[in-house]
């Protein structure tokens, strides 16, 4: 069990998974994301999976209020949250009973005693309290009454128990820092930060928090805690910060401007998980960014192409239900040849759905879902890192050729965190818009081609350049409304030419080589898991090799033959088989799918098990659907 290491660091584990569990209100989050902060400070690679209930606030103490925080560091290469934990915070019975089942055997659990009444024993539906009936008896269990302590850590500062017990998830981060050797101090100075017109409070919680790692070193002399140190991972020197997938788009669209020479327009509609995008970009005026949140999903992407026409990069986004509403403006979009991106933060299921799962169920959506013969660039992101470079990827396109692009993130993406290492500016190629300032004929032809297929883009009130825009179908080159059949054949065919015909890079192997027996092909997140199933398989000399999509529409050129060199494809996907379909129909190739639909992202082992059946000379049995693991989050057994 990793935290059973001592301090030798002969056998000190290079990597551990930490789980923080508790009440919706208990600041699990927040507890999370300042041991995030902590752990790149120390210099480990790491990988974050939040998880929340979809409810504002849940009811207190129940299976379905429960809020979890899983990170996974070490001193190599992370590329998951983790499939497991090694040690699992629960803040009540409800966390444990919903997160216990996931813990490694023989890891650690602590647990705080204060909250185990009989009240909250039966809203977590236990006959018996699980610390009396010997049920824990595989783990190590510590036990002790957190609230108590914190309410006695902050009884100098005056505050009520309820109030006191606000400050208990700064106790349990203090006990998490001094187990993993780290600094509170950059902790503590983000509570004065915060609390910095409530000196009262920032004293009271960084009393909590020094109490917590205080009780750590008494812990350590009768119990299963031990104080564990786990070296920095080994990185190229450079500036590194911690990112969300979020920050990371909105830094990415910025600097997409930047390098067009634009200012931004953002027009957006609060929705889960999109909606920090809108957060994020709204704190950076300063760069040439306005943010606009719109009273619904249409006026957001209406106004921003109404944006996009007056010469600025517009951008909207959404998730699933959203980008729904925003579809008859995105064949506006199209009609008039405008660049616009459009980033879908894609969450679990139709309708309101899974608002704070994960999933992949909106690719059909991107590719194929508007009315009409209506093409579009889409580009998809396999982590927050590389969200930043989608984003810039994703304003080239829609700059460059004239065309609104979509962007493909997802739930867990949008909310997860790793170390990043900031980018040098100047390595980045600038893609400076142009604009028509003169006539490009004896009349204007805002509809004339360049070589890429894109029209002039003509910014409104330009001298001489009056012309029409609209929705109806437009004549070549002229633009004026022309319903003639010929007509709109030549237009369909020449949107079609002008996406079909956008440069993306070939396709690259991420690990492995062409050709073989497997190829798992993947696309967004389910890049880290498939990465680590890949290399575990490969390390026990199966011959696989892993390759993962960036640009679903247009595909990279050399995709296809990549794809026929290998004797099977195995498609993992966070949904029923939607890029398995594309895949066959546009190569013909014979590949499998393997779906999750459960708001869950893929573990490690779901794709080592998947692997492994192409090599167990058990015909028929390869793909299929992942079955539901009621050990990882999000796992309660609800009742309504």
């Amino acid at each position: 069990m990793a935290t059973q290491a001592a301090e030798n660091p002969t056998t000190a584990p290079d990597a551990v998974v930490v789980r923080f569990a508790g009440d919706s209100g208990d600041g699990m989050q927040l507890t999370g994301g300042q041991f995030t902060l902590s752990t790149a400070l120390a210099g480990n690679d790491l990988a974050t999976f939040p998880d929340f209930p979809a409810e504002i606030r849940a009811p207190q103490g129940t299976l379905f209020g429960v809020s979890a925080f899983q990170i996974n560091f070490g001193s190599r290469e992370i590329n998951t949250a983790g499939d497991a934990p090694d040690v699992l915070v629960a803040m009540n019975p409800a966390a444990l009973k919903v997160n216990i089942a996931a813990l490694k055997p023989g890891g650690l659990v602590i647990i705080d005693t204060g909250e185990f009444t009989k009240r909250n024993l039966d809203k977590a539906k236990y006959d018996v309290s699980p610390l009396d009936d010997g049920s824990l008896a595989k783990w190590d269990v510590l036990a002790f009454d957190i609230s108590a302590l914190t309410i006695e850590a902050v009884k100098p500062f005056g505050l009520g128990n309820k109030d006191a017990l606000r400050s208990k998830n700064m106790w349990t981060l203090g006990l998490a820092l001094w187990m993993f050797d780290r600094d509170r101090g950059p902790i503590e100075d983000w509570l004065k930060a915060k609390f910095k017109n409530k000196p009262e409070i920032a004293d009271a919680n960084i009393a909590a928090l020094n109490a917590g790692h205080a009780y750590g070193e008494t812990a350590e002399l009768s119990g299963p805690l031990h104080k564990v140190h786990i070296d920095p991972v080994k990185s190229e020197p450079g500036l590194y910060r911690t990112i969300t997938g979020a920050e990371a788009i909105s830094l990415g669209l910025v600097a997409g401007a930047q390098l067009a020479e634009l200012p931004m327009f953002f027009g957006g509609y609060p929705i889960t998980p999109a909606s920090a995008i809108l957060h994020h970009l709204a704190r950076l005026k300063e760069f040439g960014v306005t943010t606009f949140q719109a009273e619904d999903e249409i006026a957001a992407i209406c106004a921003s192409i109404g944006a996009s026409y007056a010469g600025q990069l517009g951008v909207t986004s959404s998730s699933g239900p959203g980008i729904a509403l925003k579809t008859e403006a995105m064949g506006l979009a199209i009609m008039t040849e405008l660049p616009l991106v459009i980033v879908n933060s894609q969450r679990g299921g139709p309708s309101t759905g899974l608002p704070t799962k994960t999933e992949q169920s909106d690719l059909y959506q991107a590719v194929y879902g508007r009315n009409g013969d209506a093409p579009m660039p889409v580009v998809s992101c396999r982590s927050p890192g590389d969200a930043f470079e989608c984003a810039i990827e994703a304003c080239r396109i829609a700059v460059e050729y004239m065309t609104p692009v979509m962007l493909l993130t997802d739930g867990y993406i949008a909310n997860a965190a790793e170390p990043w290492k900031v980018p040098d500016p100047a390595g980045y190629e600038p893609f400076p818009a142009k604009f028509l300032t003169e006539k490009n004929g004896e009349e204007l032809l805002p509809y004339k081609r360049d070589g890429k297929g894109a029209r002039p883009w003509i910014k409104p009130g330009t001298p001489d350049l009056m012309h029409r825009i609209g929705g109806i179908e437009k004549a070549v080159d002229t633009g004026h409304i022309d319903y003639a059949p010929d007509n709109h054949q030549a237009m369909t065919d020449a949107r079609v030419a002008k996406v079909l015909g956008v440069k993306v890079p070939d396709q690259e192997i991420d690990l492995g080589e062409a050709g073989g027996k497997l190829a798992v092909v993947g696309w967004g997140s389910t890049y880290g898991p498939i990465h680590q199933a890949v290399n575990r398989a490969r390390r026990k000399g199966l011959d696989v090799s892993q390759i993962h999509v960036r640009h679903i529409w247009p595909l990279p050129g050399n995709l296809g033959e990549l794809l026929k060199s290998y004797d099977h494809v195995l498609v993992p996907e966070m949904n029923t088989g939607q890029f398995k379909t594309v895949l066959r129909d546009q190569y013909l190739v014979d590949a499998q799918p393997l779906t999750k639909t459960s708001g869950q992202p893929f573990a490690i082992a779901e794709l080592e098990d998947a692997i492994g059946k192409y090599f167990d000379d058990i015909p028929g049995n390869q793909g299929g659907e992942v079955a539901v693991n009621e050990a990882q989050l999000p796992s309660p057994e609800l009742d309504a």
